[in-house]
């Protein structure tokens, strides 16, 4: 792999918001920053529910990548849920995100991880499927994600 990826923590903390800022600007989201916070906190602290990757140099990072972790019976085991994967526009289009999104789930896998997922956004659901589908992702047949806001 040539895009190098390092496991944020909690001194990483700035450049993630910053990232995460970005991001949810450009997608219309509506998290604020106490919102970023509470979720990026416990993970950039060593939660074992998740991690944060910053992609490429820590000091200037090209963007950053949030898994969170769950069990499965399905699967047998830990599964990974694909939450947020950002790359700075003005390097989009390389392939760094199809290379990181790999690298993650393959090295996710070798720590015993049985399967991650990815939700897509109804936005703009065929652009985020071609990029899950370059990364290794598949469509299952038949299924549809709810959710019971709790």
């Amino acid at each position: 792999m040539s895009t190098a990826i390092a496991l944020a923590s909690a001194t990483d903390a700035d450049r993630v918001m910053d990232l995460m800022t970005r991001y949810h600007t450009d997608a219309g989201l509506p998290h604020d920053d106490g919102h970023r916070a509470t979720v990026a906190g416990p993970l950039l602290d060593g939660s074992p529910l998740g991690a944060i990757w910053l992609i490429g140099p820590k000091s200037s990072p090209l963007g950053y990548v949030m898994v969170t972790f769950g069990w499965s019976m399905p699967h047998g085991g830990m599964v990974g849920w694909l939450e947020e994967c950002y790359i700075r526009p003005s390097v989009r289009g390389r392939g760094i995100g199809t290379e990181v999104l790999h690298a993650v789930a393959v090295n996710l896998g070798r720590a015993g991880m049985k399967a991650m997922h990815a939700i897509l956004p109804l936005a703009d659901p065929d652009a985020a499927a071609r990029f899950c589908t370059r990364a290794g992702f598949r469509a299952v047949p038949g299924a549809r994600i709810m959710t019971d806001p709790l």
